[in-house]
């Protein structure tokens, strides 16, 4: 049992490592929470399927690879940059430790890297769209981050230095010290949870709304989740640095994602898209019973009469003359 107070807004939280035992075995509140941002994950993005042409099942194959894979690369991310911690007194490296991830070490980024290769392998295989298929996850991805950070909360971690902010998190640990005392610091895992909640909020009802073409919604992710992920990752006392230097691994990767992700995004944006680039969106909304027309020009697509072949070569009739923005 641990506390957690927040003496700015006059309250405080005790919190409990197990959640519940199965046949003895401590089955953790941080691997309940995690399980419940994947869970919701699915759900959202299951439902959300047809509007990207793919189909549920396409998702439920996918994830037979993917969990198991994501969690290798994780793991594998966190085992590179923390390699002393799985060193032995004579300097070997004890490779059972490595495998523990029941004793913690899992990065993000490590994850999301094995996810974008495993979908790479799956989409080629399948004849899927990859940059729809990613759009689709991006959803899922801030859902399962933004729920499983309160794991962090649970486990009392992932926080931030000394701050005196009114919303401040008061803890007994020591690892700002090296002895074990009272301290207030920034609840970093709450910023992160709230700068991906609103993520989402904008992907639904703002990026998804106005998709021109097929890896918007996952470059907008990228971008998005880079730009917080830089500042408040400067803000905790647990990172990942390059080896014996003095740089934040997760930081400087999540200032170039968001560089890159930011100025790839802005440069597909304003050069001209023609019908043809715009084929793939159409084509989705005519072939998702659960995606309604919408007003105007864009209801016109959804109820084109005739087979595709045909829709498509009337498209390319259109697109003789001036290029539409």
């Amino acid at each position: 049992m641990s506390s957690v107070v927040f003496p700015g807004l006059g309250f405080q939280v005790n919190v409990k490592d197990i959640a519940f035992r199965v046949f003895g075995w401590p089955i953790h509140w941080y691997g309940v929470i995690i399980a419940l941002g994947f869970l919701l994950a699915v759900a959202f993005c299951s439902r959300r399927a047809g509007r990207y042409g793919m189909e549920q099942d396409d998702i439920i194959d996918l994830l037979i690879y993917a969990v198991p894979l994501c969690i290798i690369g994780a793991r594998l991310y966190y085992v590179i940059f923390y390699l002393d911690l799985y060193r032995n007194a004579d300097g070997s490296l004890d490779f059972m430790r490595m495998v523990r991830i029941w004793d913690g070490g899992l990065a993000i980024y490590g994850g999301i890297i094995a996810a974008i290769l495993v979908l790479l392998v799956f989409c080629k295989k399948r004849k899927l769209c990859f940059l729809a298929f990613a759009d689709l996850g991006s959803f899922g991805m801030l859902i399962g981050q933004l729920v499983g950070r309160w794991g962090n909360f649970v486990n009392v971690e992932a926080y931030g230095g000394p701050t005196d902010l009114p919303w401040r998190m008061g803890i007994y640990d020591d690892a700002l010290t090296g002895v074990y005392q009272y301290m207030e610091v920034h609840p970093t895992f709450l910023y992160e949870s709230l700068w991906n909640l609103l993520g989402l909020l904008l992907l639904i009802f703002l990026v998804e709304k106005r998709r021109k073409f097929d890896g918007q919604i996952f470059l907008s992710y990228m971008a998005w989740y880079g730009l917080g992920r830089s500042w408040i990752e400067g803000l905790r006392t647990d990172s990942l640095y390059f080896f014996s230097t003095g740089l934040r691994v997760s930081q400087v990767l999540a200032i170039i994602i968001f560089v890159v992700a930011a100025a790839v995004l802005i440069v597909r944006l304003c050069r001209p898209h023609s019908p043809e680039e715009l084929w793939p969106n159409r084509m989705k909304r005519v072939s998702a019973p659960e995606a309604p027309a919408e007003d105007g020009a864009e209801g016109i697509w959804a109820e084109a009469p005739g087979s595709a072949e045909e829709i498509l070569e009337e498209l390319k009739g259109e697109g003789d003359g001036d290029d539409p923005a």
